[in-house]
């Protein structure tokens, strides 16, 4: 297709704000410009080749070296407590670390010498201590670029940080890390752009460093002149080899910057995006993800072992829960019901309640979170990037103290018996959803846990995958001798996974029994709605239930009046009508369709009413046809008493 030449409407800047823009860009330009076009390029080998210029170029790169190691030895943890600490002054001491980029450069000299100096608040201890003369020696100069580069780095490093998920850091506590550990093997590690954007720059900073350092350092050859001070005394005397110097610099500090594009602050290691799966590799069958019965456990997976569990929370979420060995909770209720909250207070993660836990009769409740042996497995996973399936299947064992051969020989034990075992070697952003889950499954029943605590496991996965995952996931389960706790919002789950259920509603528990009490009782509206059911609260009359949103419902066994309860009805068993009804059912509305979806093989019809709540009705397309429903349309709904089950709360 041929451009027309034409531009879009819209496109043009404004001429207010170009014409600016194009200002702003040749003026700091033209100065780089008059470098280039007063550098005596037949006389720069020379320039740059003689004894002062060298003597000064190599003590410009061992200051800068060594400032930026300073930097990253006390800027990199500076960081990481601005990112990762709450603490009071937080704002005044990122307010210091700011200081010395908006600082004069002279007057952070002067700070310094009246700090380090042999008048200053420590110079004399320094010297009288250690024999240490900082002012007019090549550490000065160190300790100057120092201070006005270390910023740079722990600016850009505090981005990164900022935009790393805690998730990951949290689950590798929940494995068995130690802080340090964590912080070594998953921060660092993902975070690495920024800290190479951060130490380029403060690497560059400190080479061109100059007001400071003939403040605080003196300008002596060889032991404190750099070349920035190197090119100030040159001005004085050869302007010619003070500009190639100066281009020196220049295409030093150029070159950082290009190599950089643009990324200053830095982004921590993210994922790719997922490549389609093999073929014959995801889903895995059914023979791929059950293991063989005759196959040996891995070493240490526990099997012979058996953990209870008791905890009282208290705060948000508010409950007792105890479980015998082998039980799998799954945990249930609206957004905003206190799920994740428990699951964190087990963990020792929140603020919000705290848990006090017992694991197979000891009492972990003031251990932090890697020695709990509670391990976490969150919604997306969260596999460290930057190791592979196999390295992250190990990582809990190796945080435990277990020799690096013996991890991996159990890691790829665990990946086998979940079907991933062939993937070992792909790294977190070459797995499909199902293989990734798999993988963060293996990896947390590798760490040998007694508590296992799964946040909404299958949730991201296709039905296909999802079906497979929940078969691998429950054969596991009945094999585990801890306690298993999943947070889920898909009934199937709950029902297929869970021994038993628990209802949390406001931090509370409302309901704890087995998936099948759960299904034909739910006391919960939410559940009930999860279920596919019309639930409906009210309070219990001697003919049935006075509906909260209005109107009445009939019902053959209401409770005893007064008594607060939920009205539960099958959309299988509300039938609709384009006439009154005539006859049997107790319950009659008229109303409107909203609504039509299909489930399976049926329809679901939501009809909307001025005189009852609204109500889901379960039609095949041909009743649906033959009513001749459609949105908009009037029509009677009609309940049996009979079929309509009360609840009280």
């Amino acid at each position: 297709m041929k451009h027309t030449g034409t531009r879009r409407p819209g496109t043009r800047p404004p001429l207010t704000l170009a014409l600016p823009a194009v200002l702003a860009v040749a003026f700091l330009t033209l100065p780089l410009v008059g470098i280039l076009v007063r550098t005596e390029w037949s006389e720069l080998a020379g320039h740059l080749s003689s004894p002062g210029t060298v003597e000064a170029l190599k003590l410009s790169l061992l200051v800068s070296f060594w400032a930026l190691g300073l930097s990253l030895v006390l800027g990199v943890p500076l960081a990481w407590l601005l990112a990762r600490v709450r603490f009071p002054g937080k704002a005044l001491v990122r307010s210091l670390v700011l200081l010395p980029m908006v600082l004069p450069p002279t007057v952070g000299g002067v700070a310094l010498l009246l700090a380090f100096g042999r008048r200053g608040l420590l110079g004399p201890w320094l010297e009288s201590t250690f024999g240490i003369t900082l002012p007019f020696h090549t550490s000065g100069a160190v300790l100057a670029a120092t201070f006005v580069a270390m910023p740079f780095l722990v600016i850009s490093l505090e981005g990164a940080l900022g935009g790393l998920r805690p998730r990951y850091e949290e689950t590798a506590a929940s494995l068995g890390a130690s802080p340090v550990r964590v912080f070594f093997t998953v921060t660092l590690p993902m975070v690495a752009p920024g800290v190479v954007a951060g130490a380029a720059l403060t690497w560059a900073r400190a080479l061109g460093e100059f007001g400071a350092t003939i403040t605080f350092a003196g300008n002596l050859p060889g032991t404190t002149q750099t070349l920035p001070l190197h090119v100030y005394l040159l001005l004085q005397d050869e302007p010619e080899a003070a500009t190639s110097v100066s281009l020196l610099l220049l295409a030093i500090a150029m070159a950082v910057l290009v190599a950089l594009r643009g990324r200053w602050t830095g982004t921590p290691a993210g994922r790719t995006p997922r490549p389609a799966p093999e073929p014959g590799t995801e889903p895995a069958t059914d023979a791929t993800a059950a293991p063989d019965p005759a196959e040996p456990s891995p070493e240490g997976d526990g099997s012979g072992e058996r953990w209870s569990l008791h905890a009282e929370v208290t705060g948000f979420t508010r409950l007792t829960l105890d479980a015998e060995p082998g039980t799998t909770i799954a945990v249930v209720g609206p957004n905003g019901a206190g799920k994740t909250t428990l699951l964190r207070a087990l963990l020792g993660l929140t603020p919000r309640a705290h848990a006090d836990l017992t694991l197979g009769g000891t009492d972990v409740t003031g251990l932090p979170p890697h020695r709990r042996r509670v391990a976490w497995v969150p919604q997306d996973g969260a596999l460290f990037p930057h190791m592979s399936a196999l390295a992250n299947t190990a990582y809990g064992l190796r945080a435990q103290g277990v020799a690096r051969g013996r991890a991996r020989r159990e890691a790829q034990q665990w990946l086998d018996r979940l079907g991933v075992g062939h993937l070992s070697h792909r790294r977190p952003g070459q797995l499909s959803g199902g293989q990734a889950q798999r993988v963060a499954l293996a990896r947390a029943l590798a760490a040998r846990p007694r508590l296992l605590v799964l946040d909404e496991p299958l949730a991201a996965l296709d039905q296909t995958t999802r079906g497979h995952v929940r078969h691998t996931l429950r054969t596991h389960l009945a094999r585990f001798g801890g306690v298993c706790l999943i947070v889920t919002h898909d009934p199937v789950e709950a029902v297929s996974l869970a021994d038993r259920v628990l209802v949390l509603e406001e931090g509370r528990a409302l309901q704890d029994a087995g998936p099948a009490e759960v299904t034909r009782h739910p006391r919960s509206p939410w559940v009930a709605r999860m279920l596919g059911r019309n639930a409906w609260p009210g309070t219990a009359t001697p003919e049935g239930l006075a509906l909260k949103d209005g109107g009445t419902l009939v019902a053959a066994d209401p409770p005893p009046a007064g008594t607060p309860a939920l009205a539960i009805v099958a959309p299988e068993a509300v039938s609709v009508h384009r006439e009154k009804p005539a006859g049997s059912p107790r319950n009659v509305w008229p109303g409107t369709v909203r609504e039509i979806t299909a489930s399976g093989s049926r329809l679901r019809v939501l009809v909307t009413s001025d005189v009852a709540p609204d109500l889901v009705a379960e039609i095949t397309p041909q009743a649906a046809a033959e009513l001749g429903l459609a949105e908009g349309v009037p029509v009677w709904t009609s309940v049996k008493a009979t079929e309509a089950t009360v609840v009280a709360l």
